[in-house]
């Protein structure tokens, strides 16, 4: 950073009559600006012990010693020349030039004194020759601005000389003689332009030496200082904290695939995207106030950063409320998911290292708790209609079989096809017998002389097996006698037979839904994997004292930087 010097500044420009200076070696500057009269002659600047050792010895190589010394001799034979040649008639204007130009006025100070020429009604014809002009009539053309000076004379066309100004005061003045042109001032030496550059130079150290000093004194209050303290606490003040690291998965029972799950949702299946937004659950819930709640009522997180061997920066008050304890949470965890690998990465700090990874233990146990409450609410979601759909089937199947018992105990038949193949045996037999009654009765009326009696045997017989089937027949279909009939008893038993066997293969097919649906909803259950076990540390990972330490002096660097800065350019803005 540059502070701009509030000294007055020096003119230490090289200029054409420069000399070599016998204690510096450098170019000393004409400082009074005067015309220089008397100039030493070559052989005055040869005997002047002007010779300095500067490395380049006698060679005259441009910005040494010897250089500058040829400049000022060559210099100085130029203007003795220009000296003698100013005593001859004609040539005192060009000699007053050549004593100003010799005397190393800076172009500023040549600037002004055309404008003041020209303020005076002068009509110089070069910088050099308004000088001249100026101190023909009497003025300073490089002295402070007078107010007076800028007083018109209005029958001159310009501004009023000074002679001229008493004129107009309230007093009786004698008339002003001219001023005689000042004598030439005495030339200065070698040793006096050494002198004066040591003072500028001194000067100019002691400025810098109290720049230095008020910087250094900045640089202590601002950066030094806090950084001091900074370390100080880091070192001595700060509790060692042990961090306890955990890696952790979630993961899909069933694999992926199209198959399994079908479209897109198959496709990425297998992957870390299948699982992303159940792990950024898990981490939103670990970080929650939820688990803080859960950890404090069982490992009594409070009473750990409460205790007294904790440093007031993070030690909680014995009565704190919940948000000071959850930013004490909150800090001392440190947990994160990696959507590239799909690992959830944490990281617990405590005091002690066995209670470090007691709280890891105890915050993986609510991470699976949670991961278990989702998978089973997809679980259920899913089962729940199959699960109903069995038991309506189940109890349906019941229902039917109840009703053909019913039907079998009121109507006191087992089996209708049984009962109906007994009937029908029977029928069959008697039928056979008939037949045989009535070939016996034809072959006892085929005699001559039939017997009466074996013929009204043989008729009884007829007459009772037709009668017997026509009662056979009759049951099966009659309905007159009040009962219902074997046909009607068939249909009503083959009918709840018939829904019986339905809602019994309902029931099977309800059955294999349900066991279907309870694969599917296994394949849908998450759980966590543990990649890294929490283990107790043997060594305070926290806090990293000189690390800290340099970040803090990085940032009071930075901020002094950014404040300074501000400040400069703000001065420099305000004096512009």
């Amino acid at each position: 950073m540059t502070t701009k010097p509030k000294a007055r500044k020096f003119r230490i420009r090289l200029n054409d009559d420069l000399r070599p200076s016998s204690e510096m070696g450098a170019v000393p500057v004409q400082m009074t600006p005067a015309p220089s009269r008397n100039v030493p002659s070559p052989e005055e600047l040869m005997s002047t012990p002007s010779h300095v050792e500067d490395g380049f010895g006698d060679l005259a190589l441009p910005g040494s010693a010897a250089a500058a010394q040829q400049e000022a001799m060559a210099l100085a034979r130029q203007q003795a020349t220009s000296m003698h040649a100013s005593h001859e008639p004609g040539h005192d204007t060009e000699a007053e030039i050549a004593a100003i130009r010799s005397e190393g006025l800076t172009g500023r100070q040549l600037r002004m004194a055309r404008r003041v020429a020209q303020k005076h009604g002068l009509s110089p014809t070069s910088d050099f020759d308004a000088v001249r002009l100026l101190r023909a009539r009497g003025l300073d053309p490089f002295g402070p601005t007078n107010m007076l000076d800028m007083v018109v004379d209005e029958a001159r066309g310009g501004l009023a000389p000074q002679e001229n100004r008493s004129v107009n005061l309230p007093v009786t003045t004698q008339p002003v003689q001219p001023p005689a042109k000042p004598a030439a001032p005495r030339p200065i030496g070698a040793d006096d332009r050494a002198a004066e550059i040591m003072k500028i130079q001194r000067d100019i150290a002691r400025r810098r030496r109290r720049r230095l000093v008020l910087l250094a004194t900045r640089l202590s209050f601002f950066v030094l200082f806090p950084t001091l303290l900074v370390a100080y606490y880091f070192f001595r003040v700060a509790t060692p904290l042990y961090a306890t690291h955990t890696e952790f998965v979630i993961q899909k029972a069933e694999s992926g695939g199209l198959g399994s799950g079908g479209g897109l949702g198959g496709l990425f299946g297998g992957t870390s995207f299948a699982t992303a937004q159940d792990s950024i659950v898990v981490q939103s819930y670990l970080e929650s106030r939820e688990a803080m709640l859960r950890l404090d009522q069982d490992l009594d997180f409070r009473a750990h950063f409460s205790a007294p061997q904790i440093d007031p920066l993070i030690r909680l008050a014995p009565e704190a409320p919940d948000e000071s304890v959850y930013a004490t949470y909150r800090d001392q965890l440190t947990i994160g998911y990696d959507p590239t690998e799909g690992v959830v990465r944490m990281q617990m700090l405590a005091a002690d290292p066995v209670i470090s990874q007691a709280f890891s233990e105890a915050l993986i146990r609510y991470a699976e708790e949670r991961v278990d409450q989702m998978s089973q609410r997809l679980r259920e979601d899913q089962m729940s209609g199959a699960r109903e759909s069995y038991e309506d089937a189940e109890r349906r199947v019941l229902e039917a079989q109840g009703r053909v018992l019913e039907l079998q105990e009121r109507r006191g038949v087992l089996s209708a096809e049984a009962e109906v193949s007994t009937v029908f045996q029977q029928i069959s037999t008697f039928e056979l017998e008939l037949q045989q009654e009535r070939l016996r009765l034809a072959e006892i009326m085929a005699a001559r002389s039939p017997n009466q009696t074996r013929v009204q045997v043989a008729e009884n017989n007829i007459s009772r097996l037709e009668t017997l089937l026509a009662s056979l027949r009759g049951g099966m279909t009659d309905t007159q006698s009040g009962g219902a009939s074997l046909a009607r008893i068939q249909s009503e038993l083959v009918i709840a037979q018939a829904d019986l066997e339905t809602r019994q293969m309902m029931l099977a097919q309800s059955l294999q839904q349900l066991e279907s649906a309870r694969i599917e909803a296994n394949r849908q259950s998450l759980y966590l994997s543990i990649g890294v076990f929490p283990v107790a540390p043997d060594k305070a990972a926290f806090p990293r004292a000189f690390e800290n330490t340099l970040l803090a002096f990085l940032v009071f660097s930075g901020i002094y930087l950014m404040v300074s800065m501000t400040a400069s350019i703000l001065r420099e803005q305000i004096s512009s």
